[in-house]
């Protein structure tokens, strides 16, 4: 009986996520303190349901409990344990359970952390948030339940995809996901501001560390997913503008925006409306991802679900949180206007500069995800969209808006005052273009425009982003954590355009027949195949390949790829092997047997390949750091002693002199 426990916890939790929101938008705009005081119960309540139907979904999984349909979809007698408790999340229905679970850990840690807020404005989140977990356990107990039966029960399950039996793909879906639903907390923010009339700054520096937060997360997730494709997929590249790939990453683009316009907002107060529509449409992309990914519309190693009737009920979900979100946006929007005023070089502009740019890609990276899809709608045939559109298309707004970064971390508020710079940033822009000759010539060899273009930018930021720690700690003033997590997260991204640029300028490949003995040369790199040998794993059979690698005659490394066959589902599936190293990557995946002794083999020098993960999770790590500020907590602090106090807060001070 225990998966039915299962799914009377999620019956439970639907109710509790209804109380929830019913209790906290209704309560706070009535004033019924009883109401809005049952709130926070109904959270915690929601969140120990789904932790038990988490639970219980779990134990049928690690006990191999085949009655349940899902667990005998996505398990098998001989898949691992951590493979058995990573299935949970290997499909649809179990995914969306996990989705659902994290939001309402997010919603705990917000109800948690924001004693201190106004409890009207607080109930107006939570019953935000209430609203997005009932429509999503509504879609689960509707037409996704993990926990129907199977009658009769199977002998033993169909395996989990082999795809997903892997370490990074296991972590990718939890971080992703806590990425994706973590900007369900700005847009509840949003909402809540947008409800109750006062769309100041205190919102926007409530905001701040949950979108940090939720984007760090969603950075390492589409990092992580990246890194898997690179080994596990045998192609040897880390982005190949993949429908889901995509899915996530237009939130990411547009999430970078709202962080920055948040900036803008909590620091001079401009930019209110923007940033509230930035908060709604990074939410939107993740509920827009949801449905790409669930719906049966694209076809993807990453999607879930071919059922389009799940997709009807998300798309239908989808247009009401957006519309109801854009209607409170519309009815708000024309009274937020600001009297405060910035010089076209103050860092304000270059924020805004930066915006538009970010939302241009995005858009970009829409257009040309949507397009098959609207091709196909309108009868108009199929159409292929991939990166000879993706490539060119993004680079549009990318190489003005790193120019811009690299001079804007030099510009004040307010007042630009970049003359007074203009050493600082002209001569670090001199020295990042010296360096970039120096880069290509030394190491790699005569260099295009556009790869002179990339290193001169990245190693730009990177020195521009050092300028304002340097300059703090000269002059003895304490470095906060916003200033440390703002100069590590545009490190990284400085690490990763270095990184992209030298992979995409200087990568080298070939895909050959070899018999063992005999050899290929790349980039004075000598592969030599030695043969395969059968190797058995412990749901699996296939071949080891043997590589070796010398450069000017002495031994480097073996290499050995792999081709499994998966016993279940009879499905094969490639390993690469790879030699890493921080100048460099030395790629070999095992192809077909062509015949006569001969294997096809591909293989690959990636150099600084590394730098795009590094400059991935640099960019994670200063958005934690950032998230952590300490003048986030006095902050809340602060508000707390004044509703004790009976003063005014800054919100009811703005809302009187409006």
């Amino acid at each position: 009986m225990i998966p039915e426990l299962g799914h009377f916890a999620l019956i439970l939790a639907l109710l509790l996520s209804g109380l929830q929101a019913v209790f906290g938008i209704a309560g706070a705009s009535l004033a019924r303190e009883r109401w809005m005081a049952t709130v926070q119960p109904a959270v915690a309540g929601q969140f120990v349901m789904l932790a038990a139907a988490m639970g219980t979904l779990i134990a049928a999984f690690v006990t191999h409990d085949f009655s349940v349909k899902y667990v005998a979809e996505n398990s098998n007698t001989a898949l691992p344990l951590f493979y058995r408790i990573a299935a949970l999340w290997g499909a649809h229905e179990g995914s969306l359970l996990l989705w659902i679970f994290i939001l309402s850990v997010w919603t705990v840690a917000v109800a948690l952390a924001s004693g201190g807020l106004p409890r009207p404005f607080v109930a107006r989140v939570l019953g935000v948030l209430g609203f997005v977990s009932f429509g999503f356990l509504l879609f689960t107990l509707a037409t996704s339940n993990p926990f129907a039966r199977l009658v009769p029960a199977a002998p033993d399950g169909r395996d989990l995809n082999p795809l997903l039996q892997d370490f990074a793909l296991a972590l990718h879906p939890p971080l992703l996901y806590t990425g994706y639903v973590g900007f369900a907390i700005a847009f509840a923010f949003a909402c809540a501001a947008m409800l109750e009339g006062r769309v100041d700054q205190s919102w926007a520096r409530w905001a701040r560390p949950w979108t940090a937060s939720a984007w760090a997360f969603l950075t390492i997730g589409i990092s992580l997913g990246s890194w898997w494709a690179y080994y596990e997929l045998g192609w040897g590249g880390f982005w190949f503008w993949d429908p889901v790939e995509n899915a996530s990453f237009m939130p990411w683009l547009v999430g970078a925006a709202l962080l920055h316009s948040l900036a803008v907002t909590d620091k001079r107060g401009l930019f209110k409306s923007w940033t509230l529509l930035l908060a709604i449409l990074a939410f939107s992309l993740s509920l827009l991802g949801t449905f790409l990914v669930r719906s049966g519309v694209l076809v993807s190693v990453h999607s879930f679900a071919a059922d389009p009737a799940r997709g009807i009920f998300i798309l239908g979900f989808l247009i009401t949180v957006i519309g109801g979100a854009l209607a409170l946006y519309a009815w708000r929007a024309p009274a937020l206007g600001s009297q405060a005023g910035f010089e076209l070089g103050a860092r304000e502009s270059f924020l805004l500069f930066n915006n538009i740019l970010l939302v241009i890609a995005a858009a970009v990276v829409f257009g040309g995800t949507m397009a098959p899809l609207v091709s196909d709608a309108l009868g108009l045939g199929t159409l292929s969209v991939g990166p000879p559109y993706f490539e060119p298309t993004f680079l549009l707004p990318m190489l003005p808006l790193l120019a811009l970064l690299a001079v804007g971390i030099h510009a004040n508020w307010k007042r630009g005052r970049l003359g007074a710079s203009r050493r600082r940033w002209l001569g670090a822009g001199v020295l990042a273009l010296v360096l970039a000759i120096a880069v290509s010539f030394g190491f790699y060899g005569s260099p295009g425009w556009l790869t002179l273009t990339g290193f001169a930018l990245g190693i730009w930021i990177l020195l521009s982003s050092l300028v304002e720690p340097i300059n703090r700690l000269r002059r003895g003033l304490m470095l906060p954590r916003a200033v440390l997590g703002m100069t590590v997260a545009h490190a990284g991204l400085a690490v990763f355009v270095i990184g992209v640029t030298a992979v995409q300028s200087y990568s080298q490949e070939r895909d050959v027949g070899l018999k063992p003995g005999e050899a290929v040369t790349l980039d004075r790199y000598e592969f030599r195949f030695g043969g395969v040998q059968p190797v058995e794993g412990p749901n699996y059979d296939g071949v080891r390949g043997q590589v070796t690698v010398t450069r000017d005659g002495h031994a480097l490394v073996e290499l050995t790829p792999e081709k499994r066959r998966y016993w279940v589902q009879r499905q094969v599936m490639t390993e690469a092997s790879i030699d890493a190293g921080v100048r460099r990557d030395l790629f070999a995946a095992l192809g077909e047997d062509l015949g006569a002794n001969t294997w096809s083999i591909r293989v690959q020098v990636r150099p600084l390949i590394r730098f795009v993960w590094l400059g991935a999770y640099l960019m994670a790590l200063g958005g934690f750091l950032a998230a952590t500020d300490r003048r986030y907590r006095t902050a809340r602090a602060r508000v707390a002693e004044d509703t004790r106090a009976g003063a005014p807060t800054q919100t009811e001070v703005a809302a009187s002199q409006a």
